[in-house]
């Protein structure tokens, strides 16, 4: 029982810390579904608390990462549109 307490709260613990540095929606998003699927795959290979946090660390960084990519991505459309090859009609020189 006192295990399994120790692992949610780790976990929670790791998911709010992660959850607390990203930035645009889909980074917070991906950081918090990363940590949770990092936690479970973690617990599920290691069966302790160290690889349940290991996981739920390492998960919540690659979700941050997916996320931003998202982010960065819904950005450049926002402000450089697929229809014009060069933002501002052209360079300028």
């Amino acid at each position: 029982m006192k295990t399994r307490l120790w692992i949610t709260t780790a976990t929670a613990t790791a998911i709010m810390t992660l959850a607390g540095c990203a930035a645009g929606p889909n980074e917070q998003l991906g950081t918090a579904g990363g940590a949770v699927g990092g936690a479970v795959l973690g617990n599920a290979i290691g069966g302790n608390t160290a690889a349940t946090v290991g996981g739920a660390a390492v998960g919540g960084l690659i979700g941050n990462q997916v996320g931003r990519s998202a982010d960065q991505r819904n950005y450049d459309r926002q402000y450089y549109p697929s229809n014009s090859y060069y933002p501002n009609n052209g360079p300028r020189y």
